[in-house]
């Protein structure tokens, strides 16, 4: 085996997907509490991994849905219906994606309205 096939833990710096924070410091770094999180995972917003123990961790781009469902709850926003703004904000981000990827593949200009 070669020593670039192998994954080290260092590899996992740069992945957002790895369940790098516990509660307590995800809570911290989005200044938010832990029973905040937990409503989260209640919602299905987010669904935290679980380590060997049974605890919770996050990812950091878990994270930053979190931090954009706090930022909807500060103004206001129900957490339920904060929920589903951000799923619904995804849904269309990705329409959006999609959209613009046939439109680059199909080679078509877009329609001249004046003409």
């Amino acid at each position: 085996m070669t020593g670039s096939t192998r994954s080290t833990p260092a590899d996992r710096l740069d992945d957002d997907d790895y369940p790098a924070y516990t509660m307590g410091r995800a809570a911290e770094m989005i200044g938010a509490t832990p029973a905040f999180l937990r409503a989260l995972g209640e919602a299905k917003l987010i669904v935290p991994l679980r380590s060997d123990g049974g605890h919770r961790r996050y990812s950091r781009y878990q994270l930053r849905i979190a931090a954009r469902a706090r930022e909807l709850v500060d103004a206001g926003t129900p957490v339920d219906a904060a929920c589903r703004i951000i799923v619904l904000e995804d849904q269309l981000e990705e329409a959006q994606r999609l959209n613009a990827e046939l439109q680059a593949g199909s080679g078509e200009a877009k329609p001249n309205a004046q003409a």
